[in-house]
């Protein structure tokens, strides 16, 4: 869920160092596609796995709550930390979109065709989380969630939650600290599951695959379409906020002022 930090292969000490000035070599697209859908499906597999167990456990709905957000902030925290180097980790079709637009104005990020290669891995890995934690806990593999969640105030929370995500993100790109995304956006989502009303999906892919699964962490099919669409406003704002909030100085006479 992270701007990207480096599409480059790890380089053995050893070997020869680039030029000066040189653009390291970058991981091959298939291996961070790769990545996007092997990430996007073990976030959904924790998402929706611990919402399974918590409810199995307890009666309660805030612990259940409080035990599917937990296992969420720690597994995006560990997948972001070793999967950040291959394809920026950013497991979420918003990032993805934002990135590419910011690459596309100027700045850096994924390309069209990158673009291209990790969405569809994005929502395949979140299908295919949903079946294999439905599938480990015994579940139906596949059974439509028939949790509604149309409701204008949950909407709202999902523009909240998919802003507050993109901000951090860029924000932290823009201040060159990216080094701290693991903790940064796991705890922020965590934080997200309690103080927006939608629980903060804040992304697409894993929107879509917890459509297929009637857990507790599950979305009807019908509300797919508005998450999505408030996801992406959010997107949109929280890209906004970025370019107000971390706007480069102005340089004038030699000297810069903000």
């Amino acid at each position: 869920m992270t701007a990207t930090e480096s599409t480059a292969a790890p380089i053995p000490a050893d070997a020869p160092q680039p030029a000066p000035g040189a653009t390291p070599p970058r991981t091959p697209l298939v291996a961070r596609a790769a990545a996007e859908l092997i990430g996007t499906a073990a976030l959904v597999a924790v998402v929706v796995g611990s919402g399974i167990q918590a409810t199995e456990l307890t009666d309660d709905v805030a612990l259940q709550l409080l035990a599917n957000s937990t296992a969420t902030v720690f597994g995006l925290g560990v997948l972001i930390a070793l999967l950040g180097p291959v394809s920026g980790a950013h497991f979420n079709p918003a990032v993805s979109l934002a990135e590419w637009w910011t690459a596309r104005r100027g700045g850096a990020g994924v390309t069209g065709r990158e673009l291209g290669a990790y969405v569809p891995s994005q929502i395949v890995g979140a299908v295919a989380g949903a079946v294999l934690a439905d599938a480990m806990f015994g579940q139906p593999l596949v059974r439509w969630s028939t949790h509604d969640r149309s409701a204008g105030n949950l909407l709202l929370g999902e523009v909240v939650a998919t802003a507050g995500l993109i901000l951090l993100i860029f924000g932290l790109a823009r201040t060159d600290r990216l080094r701290f995304a693991p903790v940064a956006v796991a705890s922020y989502i965590g934080a997200a599951y309690w103080f927006t009303s939608s629980t903060s999906f804040a992304n697409p892919a894993v929107t879509i695959g917890r459509a297929f699964t009637d857990t507790f962490a599950g979305i009807a099919p019908s509300s797919v379409a508005g998450f999505i669409g408030m996801q992406l406003v959010g997107t949109v704002v929280g890209l906004a906020l970025v370019a107000l909030i971390f706007m480069k100085a102005e340089e004038t006479n030699g000297s810069s002022e903000a």
